[in-house]
């Protein structure tokens, strides 16, 4: 039988995707990242994850016992923690990439309601984020702040002959917790972009639908600087149009 325009059941109608949650193959929709963003991120990624794999190994005698090469595995660790930075730095020849690190650098007043509610209600608030959400600012500054102070104390524990006892015990320490605090932090950061299938469409093909921006980073204003919230910002948020690479 040949459904007629309202012959839907209230059930269908819950059911069915809105037209504009469609993402289509022809549609370009929101640019979000550049290639070179890209390119950082997926470096970044693989490089960290080398990190973390590296050190379970080192800290874990079930895995230790697999793997085997203790000697190897500690090469492997430390090259890839120092060549951590590699990929930041060299993103910073890509004007996007810049303008993407002064947002993560800057905090609004909108911000601290977008954790406050997230604190409280455990949710997150679309009409309080700009391209980069409070917490997803936070992330990338602890983030790089932990790389930092774990490529400073590996240092001192790869060449403990240049520095007291004092200083190697203290940098054991460091380097240990706060791999465990980073190892939390960054399965955390999977948990939710795993469930966000957009935001990864995002960053494998660097473009987001419109419905998704409108919805998610309601303050997003493509081209130009995150600016505070405005009452009028957030009642009629901006369409954005697609970046230039």
């Amino acid at each position: 039988m040949t459904s007629t325009d309202g012959s839907e059941s209230p059930t269908a109608a819950m059911t069915t995707p809105r037209p504009e949650r469609r993402w289509r193959r022809d549609e370009t929709g929101v640019r979000r990242f550049t290639r070179a963003e890209k390119w950082v991120h997926r470096s970044f990624t693989v490089l960290m994850g080398v990190c973390v794999f590296t050190a379970a190994c080192l800290y874990l005698p079930e895995l230790a016992e697999i793997v085997g090469r203790r000697r190897l595995i500690v090469t492997v660790h430390e090259w890839s923690g120092i060549l951590l930075p590699v990929p930041v730095v060299l993103g910073l020849l890509s004007r996007a990439y810049r303008a993407d690190l002064r947002r993560l650098g800057r905090y609004f007043p909108h911000d601290g309601k977008w954790l406050g509610t997230a604190l409280r209600l455990r949710r997150r608030e679309p009409t309080l984020a700009g391209k980069f959400n409070a917490g997803q600012k936070l992330n990338a500054n602890f983030v790089a702040g932990a790389v930092l102070v774990m490529i400073g104390t590996g240092l001192i524990m790869w060449f403990p002959r240049l520095t007291p006892l004092v200083w190697r015990t203290g940098a054991t320490f460091v380097h240990d917790w706060l791999a465990l605090l980073l190892a939390a932090v960054i399965t955390g950061h999977v948990y939710f972009a795993a469930s966000d299938p957009e935001a990864r469409r995002g960053l494998r093909t660097g473009y987001v639908p419109r419905w998704w921006v409108r919805s998610q980073h309601v303050l997003w204003r493509t081209g130009e600087p995150e600016q505070p919230a405005t009452e009028h910002s957030a009642r009629e948020p901006e369409r954005p149009a697609p970046e230039p690479e």
